[in-house]
């Protein structure tokens, strides 16, 4: 649904429709200018050749300080979802499972369903604050369980998981000897304290982009970190399919990195005071939510609420949301992007919250 609803809404813009799009994770601040301008850079100097499939030195030796590991831990790849990809075609084999915690980013799903494994789901609700039980997923482990995936912050939530219940999953991975992928994309702009899996013991892997922290959803690039053993086998596997990020992209990148904390600053108090104005508007409705601890996506809950048809009626007028079921058994749910203008972000809620008064 989530891909029906995009479809419907380039649509009705193609027809001449003003649309208030709050149905991608995309944001709309603009990368900054002097990301741009290292790119430009870049390319006048001839930066456009083949190159490393690892991705370049400097970048890697940049995000190596950042998270504290060996530049030969870290692989640059054409976002965060190649990252997944990569990690899961190399570890699953048909007829592996995998456990995801539910809602959930549907690429893990249906990657996961493309390589011949299956996705276990373990549901998560929110009358317990969107965390995982940790007995119901010692429950699903059997001798085929070859992941976890943990999405820190969450996608549609916008919640942080629980240190202690990080913690708890951790040690079953270990104990089992699963292996974690932790997707920590909205980690950097999270607005309270987002444990990295990088912080604990095992050969666990964690992915992470450019694409939201420095607005850079478009140019492609992201990155995986892991133990050297599982690292060359992506660089591999990039040799063979895409060959390398542009350079002139990681120039962009290694320039966003020095710009970091200006840029996450900036960033995360735009993201924090739409999440705010969002928790102020829809507070005064019958919906139930949690108040989002990361950028971008409200999650709120009607009961009896047909979501998809719902959708497709707020779509007619106006506004694009993406139904709860595009992430899992919540067909009373919806998620609400926080990626348009402010003024837009604003009137897009209010006529949402119409239909809830």
């Amino acid at each position: 649904m989530l891909y029906e609803i995009n479809e419907k809404t380039i649509r009705l813009e193609r027809e001449g429709r003003k649309i208030i799009k709050f149905n991608l994770g995309d944001p709309d601040l603009q990368t900054p200018m002097e990301v741009i301008e290292a790119a430009f850079e870049g390319m006048k100097k001839g930066k456009t050749k083949y190159a490393s499939a690892a991705g370049e030195a400097k970048l890697r030796e940049a995000l190596a300080e950042i998270h504290g590991v060996d530049a030969d831990n870290i692989v640059i790849t054409p976002g965060s979802k190649w990252a997944v990809f990569a990690v899961m075609y190399l570890l699953l084999e048909k007829g592996d499972n995998m456990i995801i915690p539910s809602p959930h980013w549907t690429t893990y799903e249906l990657t996961t369903k493309s390589l011949g494994a299956d996705a276990k789901l373990i549901k998560t609700r929110l009358e317990s604050n969107w965390e995982v039980n940790v007995e119901d997923l010692e429950t699903l482990v059997d001798n085929k369980t070859k992941l976890i995936i943990l999405n820190n912050p969450n996608n549609p939530t916008s919640k942080v998981m629980n240190e202690k219940v990080v913690d708890e999953i951790v040690d079953v991975a270990n104990e089992e000897g699963i292996r974690i992928l932790s997707d920590e994309v909205y980690a950097d702009l999270s607005f309270v304290k987002t444990k990295s899996l990088l912080e604990y013991e095992g050969e666990h892997i964690v992915v992470n982009s450019f694409s939201k922290t420095f607005a850079m959803s478009g140019w492609r690039i992201g990155y995986v970190i892991a133990d050297k053993a599982l690292t060359d086998k992506i660089i591999k596997l990039n040799q063979i399919t895409f060959t390398n990020v542009p350079v002139f992209i990681q120039e962009a990148a290694l320039k966003a990195l020095k710009l970091r904390d200006q840029i996450i600053k900036t960033m995360r108090e735009n993201y924090r005071k739409r999440a705010d104005l969002a928790c102020k508007i829809l507070s005064d409705t019958k919906l139930k939510f949690t108040k989002p601890e990361a950028p971008f996506y409200v999650f709120p809950k009607f009961d009896g609420l047909n979501s998809e048809v719902f959708t497709f009626n707020l779509l007619d007028k106006g506004v694009a949301v993406v139904p709860g079921t595009s992430f899992g058994d919540y067909p009373e749910y919806f998620r609400i992007s926080l990626t348009a203008p402010y003024d837009e972000v604003e009137l897009g809620l209010k006529m949402i919250a119409e239909a809830f008064k």
